[in-house]
């Protein structure tokens, strides 16, 4: 299943600031026409941040236009991460393994 009660938010920082949360859970970013990264963290407006400051990584050369995320505890975390990389295919996780 894909992300529960997907939004898709511009992937800018005032967005991320307004719209992600400081809680843990996986996100996803995107572009018009795909998903390219599927991410994790315990502060998922933190990881979103990260990624923007970023220069010269796979997400970053991919220019990402928005994200999604959804909240799941640490525990839960890995499974529901690997379960939208197989269910997405978003093109910077499969260039990473």
């Amino acid at each position: 299943m894909p992300f529960a009660e997907f939004a898709a938010r511009s992937f800018s920082a005032p967005s991320v600031q307004k719209n992600a949360p400081e809680s843990s859970g996986v996100y996803g970013l995107s572009n018009a026409r795909e998903w390219l990264f599927i991410g994790h963290g315990n502060n998922i407006r933190a990881q979103l941040l990260e990624h923007l400051r970023e220069v010269g990584t796979v997400p970053s050369t991919q220019s990402p236009t928005g994200f999604a995320f959804e909240l799941c505890s640490p525990g839960e975390r890995m499974g529901r991460h690997r379960t939208l990389i197989r269910e997405l295919g978003p093109r910077c996780n499969r260039q990473m393994y």
